[in-house]
């Protein structure tokens, strides 16, 4: 992961971070109306639980947008790593929306199977209501997921990952309707049902979803390191005249990542000299992760003849 582009300052990023959110939210609302308006209407279960899917995301992207803005925060007295880790909780309260609505979804879906109640109309607005989710879920996920890797936001990642999978369950729901028009135009009545295992089909998706998000809110908040992560600064740290790497610890807090490294240099060395080799280390590792805060301490070498080799990450 290479260092941010300098054509873009931390400012107009954050500008970008907000509106897609915002933008996000508005198509939530859009989503959320349309598809209550026509369950309502046709009484599909499988467009109802859509529509409870996306009431999720609605308040999952008021929560995005806010916790963007939250997160942007200078750190302060209270919060010396800054306030990134709003993401972070953002994303697991995400997670557990989505879990109670899987749990909703599958009740209803499984009552109706077995009680064979509801009368499901496959009208061409529940066709319609449909395609058009599929088609502004496509469009979010997909800026969501550009802007978040752009600049390394959980919450906007996780926001991402709600359209993303409203396309898939939006698609079972589709071919649910499908089942039903077929029903009523072959008379085969078991076809009659495929609206309410597609509402099955809606909870499996999103359940798994959320279990992936919810795991790495976790591990985020719980400030495991990512994989590779120890070892790509302590590569970048053996600048020239360090012994070893003795220690590298990390912790993320929303896009940020704070490392404290600690070298060992030649016994001997000036304490001068001892600073320039810090700064050139530090300068090493913004290079080669992005949007890092880190610092390092050296400390002179116990195994002098090692130039070079990282004696071990902590």
């Amino acid at each position: 992961m290479g260092a941010a582009s300098p054509s873009q300052s931390p400012a107009s990023g954050q500008v970008e971070k907000n509106r897609v959110a915002l933008t996000s939210v508005g198509a939530a609302v859009l989503l959320t109306g349309m598809k209550v308006t026509v369950g309502l209407s046709t009484g599909s279960l499988g467009i109802l639980s859509e529509a409870a899917h996306s009431g999720i995301d609605l308040l999952a992207a008021v929560m995005t947008w806010w916790a963007v803005r939250a997160s942007a925060k200078p750190p302060d007295d209270d919060h010396l790593y800054g306030h990134g880790k709003i993401e972070n909780f953002s994303a697991l309260f995400e997670t557990g929306l989505l879990l109670a609505t899987c749990v909703w979804i599958a009740y209803e879906a499984v009552r109706r199977l077995l009680l064979g109640t509801g009368h499901v109309e496959a009208t061409p607005w529940a066709f319609g209501v449909m395609a058009i989710s599929i088609v502004v879920d496509v469009s979010r996920s997909r800026a969501l997921a550009r802007v978040a890797r752009a600049h390394r936001s959980q919450a906007l990642e996780a926001d991402a990952l709600h359209f993303s999978t409203d396309v898939w369950s939006s698609t079972v729901v589709l071919l649910g309707l499908v089942g039903v028009w077929l029903a009523d135009y072959t008379g085969v009545g078991w076809l009659a049902r495929a609206d309410a295992v597609a509402a099955l089909g809606v909870a499996a998706v999103a359940a798994l979803v959320s279990v992936r998000l919810g795991r790495k809110s976790v591990e985020d908040l719980l400030d495991t390191a990512p994989v590779g992560l120890l070892e790509r600064i302590a590569r970048a740290a053996l600048v020239p005249e360090v012994a070893s790497v003795s220690q590298v610890r990390v912790r993320r807090s929303g896009p940020r990542t704070f490392a404290d490294v600690i070298l060992q240099v030649p016994r001997g060395v000036p304490v001068e000299r001892a600073h320039e080799i810090a700064h050139a280390a530090e300068d090493a590792i913004r290079g080669a992760v992005q949007d890092v805060d880190v610092m390092v301490h050296t400390e002179p070498d116990e195994a002098p003849g090692s130039v070079g080799a990282p004696a071990g990450v902590a």
